[in-house]
Formats: structure tokens, sequence, C-alpha cells
């Protein structure tokens, strides 16, 4: 219930840990009360703490409208809501771009609110390219994967623009992007380290363990599958990560 805690901080929480791990019967019990309340212990352990998923329908799942408020998101739209998708499918491929750093416990990936942006409009470009394809083939797109139904509204809008106060416009892409991070480094997962690049972030050990629970989603699927995430050393895509660490 307290995203940001973490074992080395606090003595009886780490006591707690350690017990999950050595006594089979609390471990038991813990899953039972977990259920009982409407959620998954995804991940136990000193690094990351206890990683807890919310199940359909449970009162601790965030849905878009709490999403909203606590993002500060004026429209809430379904659009609205594929977009931020979107942001935060884009964050957590470009924070474990090779499937090492997923299975690596002591990976630390780096995300900025220029760099989501970017990847998300080169995402949209692909698109753009593969719709105009289609349509000279006049060979319609029945089958397009869940990103396709977004792109071109995440390709109107603008980049960026300042309020008259300097601050990033709320309704821009990046600003979009800025509240995304904000609400995962709220919840535990990015720790922002600079204000570089429009906030650069690196990530926790409960956002990987979330992400690789992530990584067998049909949309995550699509996003890599454009090809549009950067690996330094060409070491692979979470696709085999999907199978090779889950």
């Amino acid at each position: 219930m307290r995203p940001k805690q973490l074992p080395s901080r606090d003595v009886v929480y780490g006591d707690l840990v350690r017990r999950y791990g050595e006594d089979r019967a609390f471990k038991q019990l813990t899953h039972a009360v977990a259920a009982g309340l409407g959620l998954m212990v995804l991940e136990v352990n000193l690094q990351a703490g206890a990683v807890l998923a919310a199940t359909d329908e449970s009162v601790f799942e965030i849905k878009m409208d709490s999403y909203a408020r606590q993002s500060k998101i004026r429209e809430r739209r379904e659009t609205e809501k594929v977009l931020h998708g979107l942001v935060h499918l884009a964050t957590a491929a470009l924070g474990y771009p090779r499937p090492d750093d997923l299975a690596n416990d002591t990976y630390i990936g780096r995300v900025s609110v220029e760099q989501v942006d970017a990847m998300v409009r080169e995402a949209c470009r692909i698109l753009d390219e593969r719709a105009a394809e289609a349509e000279a083939n006049n060979d319609p797109l029945a089958d397009a994967p869940e990103l396709e139904q977004a792109w071109r509204a995440y390709a109107r809008r603008p980049a960026a623009a300042a309020t008259k106060d300097g601050r990033l416009a709320s309704d821009t892409t990046r600003g979009m992007v800025a509240r995304a991070l904000r609400f995962l480094a709220d919840q535990g997962f990015l720790v922002q380290v600079s204000g570089e690049q429009g906030g650069t972030y690196r990530t926790t050990p409960r956002y990987q363990v979330q992400v690789r629970e992530l990584a067998a989603d049909a949309a995550f699927d699509d996003l890599l599958e454009l090809n549009v995430v950067s690996v330094a050393n060409g070491g692979g895509t979470l696709r085999a990560a999907a199978s090779d660490t889950l």
C-alpha cells in the first residue's frame, strides 16, 4: 500500500520479506489475504519488496478515471486512454530493451520524456507508412494491431508548446509523457534523476517485475514488432524475453 517503501529502509518490512521466503505457511497466508483483497502477489524480494497487481474489479484497480485524476488529465475519452497506454508501453520497452534486462535483477534502465515521445512518434511514422502502403495496394488493415487505433491521434498533436508561465503545455505529447512518468515515479516504478531531456528517470526493481508481466501483453508485442527500440549492442528484443523469462 506504500509503493515507495523498501525493505532495506524498514526493519519490520525487511523481516516480513525474509519470513515470506523462509516460512511456507506465512507465504500461503500472504497470498490468501492478497486474493481476498483482489490483489495478486507478483513477487516478494529484498530489492523490490512485495510487488502487487490488482485483479479485475478490485477496489485497488487503477481505472482511467483514477489515473486521470492523479495525472491531472482533462480529457478522459477512450482515445485519450489509448494514447496514454502507448506512452506507458513505450516507457516499458525503453526501460528494458533487451531480454537480459528483464532477467538481470541488477539491471537499471533509464528513460526520459524526450526519448519516450520520440519512440512513440517513430512508431506512428512506421504505422503511417504501413497504412499508406496498404491503401495503395487496396488492402485495408482489417487485422491491424491495437496500436494502429491511436497513431493518427498521437501524430497530430504537437510535441511541445510552452504555457504563458513557461511550463510544458498539458495537451502536447511531451506534456502527456511527463505526466505518465511522474505517475510511475509516484507508484515507486521510476525515480527521477535529473531534469534533462524533459525529465530523466531510472527504473526500479518494482518496475522490472511489472514489465515482466507486461511483456506478455498483445499491445506490447505489437509495439516491439515495429523495431523502433534502439539497442546499443543489438542483444535482442523483449519478444524473446516474454517466453524466456516469464
